[in-house]
């Protein structure tokens, strides 16, 4: 597989790192669903949003906020410009969060709430959330056996990719997602990208020899047919940057390197489809979530 081409999206060099609550050392997590109360008044909840939002994770739109509650996250605001619209959402989109919407929910002006927003979603919803515990992150990616492989971006560049790969490793049950370099995988447009399912798996940045334990499958255009290959549950499965490809330390590392089927003349594939293709193989020919 060639190295993917960049999107047109904004990158990581574009915005500069995010400052989230990992940057103020490990957070608790709270299991099950996230944390149900009365709803806090507009200036209350308004208050609580100014003194938090320099340290914890934004959850931008509806969607976002629903997958955020369904995996466990503990969010503490949550505002919209139309509470009706949005538990109506609830109603036909999560009615198994419903509740915990209309307990988290504080109706806010509009205007109010572009202004705790850098861009305001469609759906006029906002959250923050606690950051899970990178100790914890890192538990879950350690643990052996696994069941389902570790998606690993080496060095990603663009934000957005690496968004839409974390919302694939989340729909396909895959163990976490591991970046390496300078990407801020929480960085609030990867979050967006992601659509809140950062909290449906473990996502953390690595060094390249701080990576699990589990035999490396490297993406590249001289490496076998995945065709030809079973992929096994305990896999890491490393992607090169979008612009160079793999970098010589893990491609040095890896026990595999693998190519992805490819038309002739056809240069490269997207980041996020190359890994929809790679997690969908490793599914169909016998992964865990088959």
């Amino acid at each position: 597989m060639t190295a993917p081409d960049p999107d047109p999206a904004t990158t990581a060099s574009d915005l500069g790192p995010a400052t989230t609550a990992s940057d103020l050392g490990p957070a608790k997590t709270t299991p099950g669903l996230a944390r149900a109360t009365t709803a806090p008044e507009p200036a209350d909840a308004v208050a609580v949003w100014r003194r938090l939002a320099g340290t914890a994770v934004l959850l931008d739109g509806f969607h976002a906020l629903k997958h955020a509650v369904r995996f466990g996250a503990r969010v503490e605001v949550a505002v919209t410009a139309d509470r009706a619209a949005a538990l109506a959402l609830a109603d036909e989109l999560a009615p198994d969060v419903r509740e915990t919407l209309a307990e988290l929910l504080t109706e806010v002006p509009h205007g109010t709430y572009a202004s705790l927003v850098a861009r305001p979603h469609p759906t006029a919803v906002a959250a923050l959330a606690e950051r899970p515990a990178r100790a914890g992150n890192l538990e879950r990616l350690a643990h052996t056996p696994r069941t389902a492989p570790v998606v690993v971006l080496d060095n990603p560049r663009n934000l957005g990719n690496a968004g839409a790969v974390i919302r694939l490793a989340a729909g396909f049950g895959a163990t976490g997602v591991v970046t390496t370099g300078t990407l801020d995988p929480w960085h609030p447009t990867v979050v967006r990208g992601g659509a809140g399912l950062h909290f449906a798996t473990a996502v953390e940045r690595l060094g390249v020899d701080e990576l699990p334990p589990g035999p490396l499958f490297a993406l590249d255009p001289e490496g076998e047919d995945i065709r030809s290959l079973t992929l096994p549950d305990d896999a890491l499965l490393a992607f090169g940057s979008e612009r160079s490809g793999l970098s010589p330390a893990l491609r040095t590392r890896a026990d595999h390197l693998v190519a992805l089927p490819m038309r002739p003349q056809v240069s490269s594939y997207n980041l996020a489809t190359s890994v929809a293709m790679t997690l969908y193989h490793w599914s169909a020919t016998g992964g865990a979530s088959a």
